[in-house]
């Protein structure tokens, strides 16, 4: 059987229970596992009208919602090849990527994503709106069981975040998700074991990225309830309605919980924030084996006062949360450990079909990447590179030949990532190879862990980037609304715990946020360091005329 069998088993065997929601602010509107299946095959009857058959692609540009899952899966059972294209991407770059994919039929999430569309693509193909193919229930049919799908057949086109600037669209089969869902599936009844009543998941991740796709894919074969976010504004509430036993992060929304939580208590000042202040010294301290009784009483008054408030906040019945898509800062890991949240890291990329490694509960480090999953093998090439072979890894890049055998070392996929590699197994990266910093000395630097560790250095603000391939010394871009005096003071900071090389000598306030400026971040929020660099070129020379202070 494949993955989409296993689906459409587990809805069928779901009457009465629900297996997605969506949390609008006055209501909760929820499917039971029948419901969405007639909801498949309405679309499926729809998209077979229009000519959606074996190896053709439809784009699905729309936010996530139980229509959308509905369309994803009846794409796929007709045959069709789905590309999920972000909505919120400027309507230039969706057009790009629809003119490398070629669809025969464009599914958009409302009249305004149409109209944007059409105005950007003159001769666009059909295009509907999610609206227009659920209208109408009972023209659905009687469900019809799917052909059976072959290992080697490409389901999906998933576009890449295009770091580069260029978004590559990476082809995933089914056999790709037949096995990492099986794999999947296996770590979560693990994870979740103790958990006696019906499992929920909450996301607020885009279907369209292959990670929050894969989460989807896994929470429906295994029938636990998954609540969808439809307000990012709205997301406590949303959590707080939820009770989710797990979710997906990404590092920026744990940054943002943690930031909260501190400026919370340091507002409040007094007695809380003397106790925070020493329930974090005792944490350090326990990491380093010196825990004492004073630091065990602080940690227990913490965690009665404040620690069990944010917990609660999340959801008092959470078990874990994992967190992916880019480098979650040590401090950040450390402080949820410290509140007593469990917090599992995944590395991988959307041509491994989303993840190859998991950390394991027992051998669990703050800023390391995990135990590669079963079946997946990885191994460190030249420069330090992680490289990834097994049955996850993807089918290659649509329309791009050499680009696809370039991303090749023999059986062996290219990450593009440097990494290491503990004694027990367990993996850390370190940075990307194209984003090495080559100073005229000829020293190498990663920039993302230093750039991590300034960013906690320097509080408001929101990114910092170091700049220098060919110059004498490091140079650091600040976002956001920072005083020159606390970036001095920071880099006097991180400038006495550094080799010389890696100092920065001097630096640029920008007070706009970075994601404030189009084209600089990916959707997922990755920098586009080149984009960067460009965009900044006056400000970067200006900088160097100075000199290094």
């Amino acid at each position: 059987m494949s993955f989409l069998d296993n689906i459409f088993t587990t809805l069928e065997q779901s009457a009465g229970r629900s297996v997605l929601s969506e949390v609008h602010a006055a209501s909760t509107v929820e499917v039971d596992g029948p419901q969405l299946r007639n909801l498949i095959q309405q679309a499926r009857r729809y998209i077979r009208q229009v000519g959606v058959s074996d190896g053709r692609r439809c784009a699905l540009i729309a936010t996530n919602s139980i229509h959308w899952v509905a369309m994803d899966l009846a794409i796929i059972a007709e045959g069709g090849i789905v590309v999920p294209l972000y909505d919120r991407m400027s309507p230039q770059d969706q057009v790009a990527i629809m003119h490398d994919c070629e669809p025969v039929l464009v599914v958009c999430g409302d009249t305004s994503v149409q109209q944007a569309v059409s105005e950007n693509w003159p001769g666009a193909p059909p295009t509907c709106v999610l609206a227009e193919v659920f209208h109408d229930e009972e023209k659905a049919g009687n469900w019809q069981d799917p052909p059976t799908i072959p290992a080697d057949r490409v389901v999906a086109i998933i576009y890449t975040s295009g770091t580069s600037g260029l978004s590559k669209g990476a082809m995933l089969t089914c056999g790709n998700l037949d096995f990492m869902l099986g794999r999947t599936v296996e770590r979560f009844d693990q994870l979740l074991s103790s958990v006696h009543e019906r499992q929920r998941f909450f996301h607020y991740l885009p279907f369209c990225f292959a990670g929050s796709w894969f989460l989807l894919l896994s929470s429906l074969i295994r029938g636990n309830e998954l609540y969808l976010s439809m307000d990012l504004q709205r997301i406590r509430d949303e959590l707080k309605r939820a009770q989710p036993h797990f979710f997906m992060n990404v590092p920026t929304f744990l940054e943002r919980i943690k930031r909260g939580v501190e400026s919370a208590v340091d507002e409040r000042g007094g007695f809380g924030k003397k106790m925070l202040v020493r329930a974090k010294a005792a944490w350090s301290n326990r990491l380093a084996g010196k825990l004492s009784i004073g630091g065990r009483m602080w940690s227990a008054m913490a965690n009665r006062f404040i620690f069990r408030a944010v917990r609660n906040g999340i959801s008092k019945d959470l078990q874990a949360i994992v967190c992916g898509s880019a480098p979650l800062a040590e401090d950040t890991q450390h402080f949820f450990e410290m509140m007593g949240i469990k917090v599992l890291q995944v590395y991988g990329l959307t041509e491994t079909t989303a993840i190859c490694t998991m950390d394991l509960e027992y051998d669990i480090q703050a800023g390391w990447v995990g135990h590669p999953i079963d079946g997946v093998e990885l191994r460190l090439g030249e420069n330090s590179e992680v490289q990834v072979r097994g049955p996850n890894v993807f089918a290659g890049y649509w329309n791009r030949k050499g680009d696809t055998k370039a991303a090749f070392d023999g059986e062996w996929f290219r990450t593009g990532d440097q990494g290491v590699v503990s004694p027990s197994g367990n993996w850390k990266i370190t940075g990307r190879i194209k984003d090495l910093i080559i100073l005229n000395s000829g020293h190498n630097i990663a920039p993302e862990p230093l750039e991590a560790m300034l960013l906690e250095l320097i509080p408001g603000a929101t990114h910092a980037v170091m700049v220098g391939n060919s110059k004498g010394f490091l140079g650091l871009l600040v976002f956001g609304a920072v005083e020159k005096e606390t970036v001095s003071k920071a880099l006097e900071q991180y400038n006495e715990t550094q080799t010389q090389y890696k100092r920065v000598h001097a630096f640029h306030i920008c007070d706009r946020a970075l994601d404030s400026i189009e084209g600089l971040l990916t959707a997922n929020g990755k920098l586009r360091r080149s984009a960067i660099v460009e965009h900044f070129d006056g400000e970067i020379s200006k900088m160097y005329e100075r000199g290094a202070s």
